[in-house]
C-alpha cells in the first residue's frame, strides 16, 4: 500500500487533522519526538500572538494501539485553543482580499465575496497536522537509521555559510537548537533577527531559504522509470505544498544552468571497505546531484532547499479592491507572523520526511514492520554482492 496523508480543519475550527494510510502494523511511535517537532514549528523568532495561545499536542483518535501502529488507517488530531470559528465577532467575513493570500482566488472560485472560508483552510495553521504526519513517518525511517535534518540557510542577504557533511550534521543540529531563528551560523543568525527587527518595525514581513538534508538513504529509492515515481519530483511537489513556498532546488539546482558539465555531475568511486553503510561502498568526491539521479537516491545525502515568500498579511496592508463594492482599499489584516522562516524549517524537514518514508516503502513493502525489515534487509544483501569485495 502506498503511505498517503490527507489533512483537514480550519485556522480557528476545533482541530487539524491528518489521516495517514499506508503505515505498517508494529511501527512503534515516539510520542514526545512528534510533540517536540510540533514545538519546535511553533517557535522561532518572528512569530505572532498565536503561538502564545496554541500548546501543539498530537492525540491519536485510531491506528494505534499500546503506541504500535496496528496497519489500520493512523488518524492524529491536534486541539486548537483560539477555536472561534462561528464566532462573527471575532471572525467576521473579509471582503478585502490580500494580495499574495489566497483571498481573491478563493473567494472567486467558490463565488462569494467572503474569503473567510478560503483564508481559514489556506491558513499555514494546516502545516500543524502535516509536521505531525512527517514526525510519524520519521518513526519509520529512524528504525532503518534514516535521518532528516533541516534549519534556516539564508534571509535576504544573510547566508549561512555552514557546511553540512555526514560527519558534522549532528553538531550543526545542535547549533541549529541554540538558534531563535533555526539557523546554525551565530554571524548570520544575527543579521537575519535584526532583519526581522526591521521589517516589524517597518509593518511588514519577511521570507528566506530553508535547506533539508537527508541521510543513510540507501541507493534506489524513487523510480526512473515512470515521472510519477521520480523522488525528486515528489520532494518538489511536498516542499512547494507548503504555504508559501515560492521554489525548490535540488542539490545544485539552478546553478547547474550556470556551469558546464564537468562541473555538475559528480564522478563515482567504489570503496569496498564501505561496502555495509547504506550507499553499498559507491561513494562521490561531491554532490553536486543532492543525492538524486534519473529520479533515483544514488547512496549520497538529500539535499533539498526551499524559498518561502515573505507573509502575505502586512499589517500596512497593500492596495486592494472591496469585494462588495468594488472600490479600491487597503487589504484586510489577520493577526499573523513578521516572519514564519524558522517554523517553515520545520514543517519542509518534516513533509521531506513524509516523503523518503513513503518512497522507502514503496520499495520495500510489507504488511508488517518486521517483514519490511526483512524485504530491506534482503534487497542490502544482494546489492552488496553487485561488486565483489
Amino acid at each position: 500500500m502506498t503511505l498517503l496523508c490527507k489533512t483537514a480543519g480550519e485556522s480557528h475550527g476545533p482541530c487539524g487533522i491528518a489521516l495517514i494510510e499506508g503505515l505498517p502494523a508494529g511501527l512503534s511511535l515516539d510520542t514526545s519526538f512528534i510533540n517536540n517537532e510540533l514545538k519546535r514549528r511553533q517557535g522561532g523568532y518572528g512569530r505572532g500572538g498565536r503561538q502564545k495561545i496554541e500548546h501543539d499536542e498530537v492525540v491519536f483518535l485510531a491506528g494505534v494501539r499500546n503506541g504500535l501502529t496496528t496497519g489500520a488507517p493512523l488518524v492524529i488530531q491536534i486541539a486548537n485553543n483560539d477555536s472561534r470559528l462561528d464566532d462573527a465577532e471575532t471572525t467576521p467575513p473579509i471582503h478585502r482580499p490580500r494580495p499574495g493570500h489566497a483571498d481573491l482566488a478563493g473567494a472567486v472560485k467558490w463565488l462569494t465575496n467572503d474569503c473567510r472560508n478560503t483564508l481559514e483552510r489556506a491558513s499555514a495553521r494546516e502545516t500543524a497536522a502535516r509536521t505531525a504526519a512527517g514526525a510519524v513517518a520519521r518513526c519509520l525511517l529512524r528504525e532503518f537509521d534514516i535521518e532528516v535534518f533541516g534549519f534556516v540557510r539564508a534571509m535576504l542577504d544573510a547566508h549561512a555559510p555552514t557546511e553540512v557533511t555526514m560527519e558534522n550534521w549532528k553538531m550543526v543540529r545542535d547549533e541549529r537548537d541554540n538558534s531563535d531563528v533555526y539557523c546554525p551560523d551565530d554571524a548570520t543568525c544575527k543579521e537575519i533577527i535584526s532583519q526581522i527587527r526591521t521589517a516589524k518595525k517597518e509593518q511588514d514581513t519577511v521570507g528566506g531559504l530553508c535547506e533539508t538534508h537527508v541521510f543513510g538513504c540507501p541507493i534506489g529509492l524513487g523510480s526512473c522509470c515512470s515521472w510519477q515515481e521520480k523522488l525528486d519530483a515528489k520532494l518538489a511537489g511536498a516542499v512547494m505544498g507548503i504555504q508559501a513556498f515560492k521554489s525548490v532546488e535540488i542539490g545544485l539546482g539552478a546553478q547547474c544552468g550556470h556551469r558546464m558539465g564537468s562541473q555538475v555531475h559528480d564522478a563515482i568511486t567504489y570503496e569496498a571497505n564501505k561496502i555495509q553503510d547504506s550507499h553499498f561502498g559507491f561513494t562521490r568526491p561531491s554532490n553536486h546531484a543532492g543525492g538524486i539521479e534519473g529520479g533515483m537516491s544514488n547512496g549520497m545525502p538529500i539535499v533539498v532547499r526551499g524559498t518561502m515568500k515573505p507573509i502575505a498579511t502586512l499589517l500596512q496592508g497593500m492596495d486592494s479592491v472591496d469585494l462588495q463594492s468594488g472600490e479600491s482599499v487597503r487589504s484586510d489584516y489577520e493577526r499573523s507572523d513578521v516572519c514564519a522562516l524558522p517554523a517553515a524549517s520545520v514543517v519542509m524537514e518534516n513533509v521531506v520526511g513524509f516523503e523518503i518514508a513513503a518512497a522507502f516503502l514503496e520499495s520495500f513493502s510489507g504488511a508488517t514492520m518486521e517483514m519490511v525489515r526483512t524485504s530491506y534487509d534482503t534487497y542490502c544483501e544482494a546489492a552488496r554482492k553487485i561488486i565483489p569485495s
